[in-house]
Parts: C-alpha cells; structure tokens; sequence
C-alpha cells in the first residue's frame, strides 16, 4: 500500500464520517428517480459484462437519464454504445493528488442532481467509494458484503461471490422484483 492510497483512505474516512444519512422509503423511492449514476467497473472483463446489462438498467428505470461513470483513465468510449447514455470520465486534472475527485468534479456531478447512484464495481475503489459519500441524498445502490453503510443505503448480497456475470444478473433481477412489489397496498408496475 502506497502513500497515495494511504491518503486516499484516509481522506475517505472523514468523508465517511460526515455523511448525514437520509430514510428513505423502499420500494416507493425507486420508482421517483430522474437522473441515474452508474459507476462503472474498472476492468475490461467487467466493463463488457455490464455493457450487456444497460438495457436492462435503461428500461428497468424509464424514463430516467443514466450517466455512466468510468473510473479515472479508463476509456470506455470504445466499448460502449454512446445512444441512450452519457458517458463520464473524469480527467486527471479533475482528480487530487491521491486519486480521488476534487470538490470542483463533485461539484460538476452534483449540478446533475444525481438522486439514484448504482454502484456496478466489483472491487473496492477510493474514488468510487468517495462518489458515493459525495451524494448522501440519493439512493445508492451496491451488491452487499462489499462497501456496505454508509456509502450504500441499499444493499443487496447474492449468493455468487466471484461469477460476476451472475453478480450482476443477481443485483438487477433483486431491483426488478422491488421495483413490482405493492407500495402502501397498491400494486406498482415498472415507471413510465
């Protein structure tokens, strides 16, 4: 571990601890979304497998925006489709010295009024995890046993720990069944 990710660690710490955490009203606030984040994974392996999911995501939560996030210096360009989604990738000059995002890129993010975050990495990152404490009003979304409280506030586990193909399959077929269940005695379809 380097000295950046020691900073980076420790800059998400106070982060962390200084989020204000919002009740939120599930399932009835997934269904009030209006501008979706996806924060993209970093690998190539896992960037192609999710690349088969925006469909999904896209019609699960018509008629809102989704905005991919790719991690700092990964071009996702190439691999994905530009029709139906904004793509982001943030700079190194809109980066810390650390590796995380300054106030000035949150800021640009928040201009966006993001208020659903889904979190579609695998592996743990700093500047992923410091995203997610930067939007303590929106719903944040994550497969469980990963980043957990207080960067998600709705965790969802599956039973497959490595098959990130399932991971994902898993994580959308779990929002997809919420999305149906009845909200205060009336049955809810998908949004329109």
């Amino acid at each position: 571990m380097g000295f950046r990710s020691i900073l980076a660690s420790w800059q998400v710490g106070r982060l962390r601890k200084n989020i204000d955490t919002l009740e939120f009203s599930f399932p009835a606030d997934l269904l009030k979304p209006r501008h979706i984040m996806v924060c993209l994974p970093e690998g190539l392996r896992e960037l192609t497998l999710v690349k088969q999911f925006l469909p999904t995501i896209r019609d699960m939560f018509k008629p809102a925006d989704v905005t991919l996030l790719s991690m700092p210096g990964v071009k996702v360009h190439d691999i994905y489709p530009r029709k139906g989604f904004q793509i982001l990738t943030p700079s190194m000059d809109q980066l810390t010295w650390s590796g995380l995002p300054k106030k000035s890129y949150v800021q640009h993010l928040s201009d966006q009024k993001f208020d659903m975050i889904l979190d579609l990495s695998i592996e743990a990152s700093h500047f992923t995890s410091a995203i997610l404490l930067s939007f303590p009003g929106a719903i944040r979304i994550g497969r469980g046993n990963h980043l957990g409280e207080p960067y998600y506030n709705l965790e969802i586990k599956t039973k497959y720990l490595r098959d990130e193909r399932n991971i994902y399959r898993s994580l959308l077929d779990t929002l997809g069944t919420l999305l149906q269940r009845p909200t205060n005695g009336h049955s809810s379809a998908k949004p329109q």
